[in-house]
């Protein structure tokens, strides 16, 4: 694990990417919100991230965010950004303040009824695999109507908005039709429906700029904060 003195070099280097991306589009700075992806990474990375004074992290697996949750009782917001089996929804109300990758009608049922026995309303994102990419998980665009009705008649979700992730290619000309893909689908999707839908989750360490560009209001960075993360085995 890098130093804390480290990361915050890290820090400043991703806030001045983003300010001068939010700048170059005519962006207010403060519209662009920073999630720390700690996954893979020790208790250390969340401890550094509030420190920092961010006030939210991104994990990738129920187990692994468990185990950090447990042992952090300070004040911070938990995202899953990571895939989810439907069988770990419980835990998964039980832990995240919102859920980023609800990718499917029987994911998001099953969240419904799990916060509903709870008696907590979940927040939760939409992931849409805009970049039509085999590899990634979410709704196709053409599903996005139905899920988004579903998401609205379920008491115990709130739809904050949309998340892509953009297929992994080295041309960042395919991350930006997949970023832009997402920003029209939900200027549609709010107007026929007249939700805000304000949440536009996309971009990364590498693409962080165009996703800017395209309207992102929350970056998901991780290895230019923390460095290359350490391999955990699948849970």
């Amino acid at each position: 694990m890098i130093s804390f003195e480290a990361f915050e070099n890290n820090l400043n280097e991703v806030k001045t990417r983003i300010h001068t991306a939010c700048v170059g589009v005519g962006r207010a700075v403060d519209s662009v919100q920073l999630l720390p992806v700690t996954k893979n990474h020790p208790l250390d990375a969340v401890q550094y991230a509030v420190r920092a004074g961010l006030t939210a992290v991104g994990e990738n697996r129920v187990q692994e965010a468990s185990e950090k949750h447990a042992q952090y009782s300070g004040a911070v917001r938990w995202e899953l950004i990571g895939h989810l089996q439907s069988n770990k929804a419980k835990d998964a109300v039980a832990m995240f303040d919102r859920v980023q990758s609800v990718d499917s009608l029987k994911l998001l049922n099953r969240l419904n009824r799990c916060a509903e026995q709870t008696g907590k309303t979940l927040s939760i994102l939409l992931q849409c695999n805009t970049g039509a990419d085999p590899n990634k998980h979410g709704f196709s665009v053409d599903e996005m109507e139905a899920a988004l009705e579903a998401a609205v008649a379920a008491e115990s979700l709130q739809v904050d908005g949309l998340m892509t992730i953009a297929p992994l290619d080295d041309d960042l000309d395919v991350a930006k039709a997949a970023f832009e893909g997402l920003r029209d689908l939900r200027d549609r999707l709010s107007a026929a429906y007249q939700l805000p839908l304000t949440e536009l989750s996309m971009g990364m360490t590498g693409d962080l700029e165009v996703a800017i560009a395209a309207g992102s209001t929350q970056i998901r960075v991780g290895t230019a904060l923390y460095g290359v993360r350490e391999l955990r085995a699948e849970t």
